[in-house]
């Protein structure tokens, strides 16, 4: 597996520097199997060396439109600098300057955090009209782009199937938890208290109205630990003024130690995304991390996220839509505690024998080694 010293180029124009995927997973994983990688962003935070990955700032941008119009341009020009060996890309607005890279003879991967078309008709700053035009004119740009590229790592088998079927070569490689990160070590529920917690981007697509809505209907004296950023002002105003939000601790950004101990004493997880289009066929990151804590899940009624959750009996699922099943599903967690116990137990067996990024690192170094040769 070793690959005598290449060098590869991580860039993102979007994504924080210790971004889980592309930071603690991928570089981390390609520089501890010998390859000399870097990394470029944008976030304004300077130059820096962590865990033997270089860091490259090429400065932050003042809003989605400049960084969307600007920033490729100047990661672009650090990534000719560095004149890497291979380079792999995690933003859409990156996959032009993927095509420049092309140019110069060198190998190009692009990471499909998402299935764009599908995400843009998600957007709720953009009217209808406008999501429609742009998801048809992105699915005709994949298609002319990705076959020009060396390879796609797609974050879900879903996209995988999607890429391979318009003649892209492409591997998924699976956002599953690091083993041990998020976890102690065993179980003890005697430590667990009534608490549930919400990890990760907080916004009205990813069901948080019905959330904090819910919050004012359980029975039992259950809170919510409300891990994360709001990406909508207007939003946050709005739920802020609900009846729940007296259950709700906000505790803004949280790190991964943070992270931990808080799922430490939570006895539910929750991640109740609405069914929008690129909701349905994702398999969020915060699933897998609640499991590999040992937290019971309470997930969408998703048919692939009951696949998950229900096959490995690892939590409840619930329509995101209504907060009364959201409400009904956290005081059974809280009436239950052996079953939650159970439940807890069942995940984190779960992700120790198939969800975990072992076996993902496995094939995205094989995908780098077969497309050196």
């Amino acid at each position: 597996m070793m690959n005598s010293k290449k060098m590869v180029a991580h860039l993102t124009s979007a994504h924080s520097r210790f971004d889980t995927r592309i930071f603690l997973k991928e570089c981390k994983s390609l520089a501890r199997f010998g390859y000399d990688v870097s990394m470029i962003v944008a976030d304004g935070k300077g130059d820096d060396i962590q865990n033997n990955i270089a860091i490259y700032d090429v400065g932050a941008s003042k809003g989605r439109l400049d960084r969307i119009r600007n920033a490729p341009r100047r990661v672009l020009m650090k990534a000719i600098e560095l004149d890497a060996d291979i380079y792999h890309l995690h933003d859409p607005e990156l996959i032009p300057i993927g095509l420049k890279l092309k140019k110069y003879g060198k190998i190009v991967i692009f990471d499909a955090h998402e299935d764009v078309p599908k995400q843009l008709l998600g957007k709720p700053y953009l009217n209808m009209p406008i999501k429609l035009l742009l998801s048809k004119v992105f699915t005709i740009f994949e298609l002319f782009a990705y076959r020009r590229l060396d390879a796609v790592v797609a974050a879900t088998p879903y996209i995988r199937d999607k890429f391979i079927a318009l003649g892209v070569h492409t591997v998924d490689v699976n956002n599953f938890p690091l083993l041990g990160e998020l976890s102690t070590g065993e179980i003890d529920w005697t430590h667990k208290k009534n608490e549930a917690a919400y990890v990760g981007g907080i916004s009205q697509i990813r069901g948080i109205y019905q959330i904090v809505q819910a919050m004012d209907m359980t029975l039992s004296k259950i809170e919510l630990q409300l891990a994360g950023k709001f990406n909508e002002a207007t939003v946050e105003l709005a739920v802020q003024s609900d009846k729940g939000w007296y259950k709700v601790n906000a505790l803004g950004t949280v790190s991964r130690v943070g992270v931990r101990d808080l799922l430490t004493r939570c006895i539910a997880g929750l991640v109740t995304f609405l069914p929008a289009p690129n909701h349905i066929d994702a398999q969020p990151n915060k699933m897998f991390e609640y499991m590999s804590a040992g937290v019971p899940i309470v997930g969408s009624n998703f048919p692939l996220w009951k696949e998950i959750i229900e096959g490995n009996s690892c939590g409840l699922c619930v329509d995101p839509l209504d907060p009364q099943a959201i409400a009904n599903a956290l005081d059974f967690l809280v009436a239950h505690p052996k079953e939650a116990e159970e439940m807890g137990r069942n995940g984190q067996k779960a992700v120790h024998e198939k969800y975990n990024w072992t076996i993902e690192e496995t094939k995205l170094l094989d995908l780098y080694h077969s497309i050196q040769n």
